[in-house]
């Protein structure tokens, strides 16, 4: 029997989801990919058509920018009902959060926004619930748990993956683990514990691929509110110090590819068998690969698609 969400009473489906994750390591992996909130499910329609296979796992932005523009907020319903439609053909769905600074308004630019320092006292004001910075955090996470709340209204659970790459110094939330952790834990707080999401299956996701990046296990907020690991990794960089290090942090926990550029390798496939998925990121997925490659890959006899997660979940259903 596999462990249980770290959610107090999750919902059937997310225990169904990190269930799934616990069954795909060491067997197989999802076939993922992100979609910036202004293009919708286009990102997937387009890698479907490269490679002829839906992609397995369907990603998404809470978004942050202007309306109209490649994160903007104005798209939050109109992916969420995506995500639904997702959802009840069979993929898997995650998302992912760049949120804003606190100190800022939303709508943000990226760079400036998101990619900005935050002084350590302010940071620590953040954590003070007795602070207007604080006060502020709160209603940003309160627009973030909107959406999700409207998941799991219908039903959807979600691989959520928040303050990614946080071993860097490049978003406001990384580079300090003391802070990160316990923001971290704050989050799982409000969203958990103030808001009842019950819906979600908590990712961790550090940088892999970057010489600023610093080590994981300093961050690591506690297997008490993680309950799968990933990391993030372009380039090509798949170190296997990466790949055993995150292993050792997950103590039996799925791990999975949170963002890659370039795909994984038959050899890393073949080294690093317990990957339970992948997702391409826009952009840097089709500059990282040739379209022959996508397709390679995509046609990996351990890699699913969204058919092949079907049969895999059928094959399940159906073992004693």
């Amino acid at each position: 029997m596999t462990p249980s969400p770290v959610t107090p009473d999750a919902l059937p489906t997310a225990r169904a989801l990190l269930d799934l994750l616990y069954g795909l390591s060491g067997r197989a992996l999802l076939a993922g990919q992100h979609n910036q909130p202004v293009h919708g499910s286009a990102w997937t329609e387009r890698i479907t058509r490269v490679t002829g296979v839906v992609p397995a796992l369907w990603g998404q932005e809470i978004g942050f920018s202007a309306p109209g523009t490649l994160d903007g907020v104005d798209r939050r319903e109109a992916n969420a009902a995506e995500a639904i439609a997702w959802h009840r053909r069979g993929a898997v769905i995650t998302y992912t959060w760049h949120a804003v600074c606190p100190p800022d308004e939303e709508p943000v630019e990226f760079r400036g926004g998101i990619i900005r320092d935050l002084a350590p006292a302010d940071f620590n004001a953040v954590l003070d619930p007795g602070s207007g910075l604080h006060a502020r955090w709160c209603a940003q996470v309160d627009a973030a748990a909107a959406v999700l709340g409207r998941l799991q209204d219908a039903g959807v659970p979600v691989l959520w993956r928040p303050y990614h790459e946080m071993n860097g110094g490049w978003f406001w939330w990384g580079g300090d683990p003391g802070r990160l952790t316990l923001l971290w834990r704050q989050l799982f707080d409000r969203l958990v514990h103030h808001h009842g999401l019950r819906n979600l299956v908590w990712v961790w996701s550090p940088n892999a691929a970057y010489d600023s990046a610093q080590p994981f296990a300093p961050y690591f907020p506690g297997t008490d509110v993680v309950d799968a690991l990933a990391m993030d990794t372009y380039g090509g960089h798949y170190e296997p110090e990466h790949y055993h290090g995150l292993l050792d942090l997950a103590q039996g926990r799925p791990i999975g590819l949170g963002e890659v550029g370039a795909l994984p390798s038959d050899d890393v496939l073949a080294e690093q068998p317990r990957w339970a998925w992948f997702m391409g990121w826009p952009d840097v997925l089709t500059d990282q690969n040739d379209e022959a490659g996508i397709r390679s890959r995509y046609r990996h006899p351990r890699v699913l698609g969204l058919d092949g997660l079907a049969r895999f979940r059928g094959a399940a259903a159906d073992t004693p």
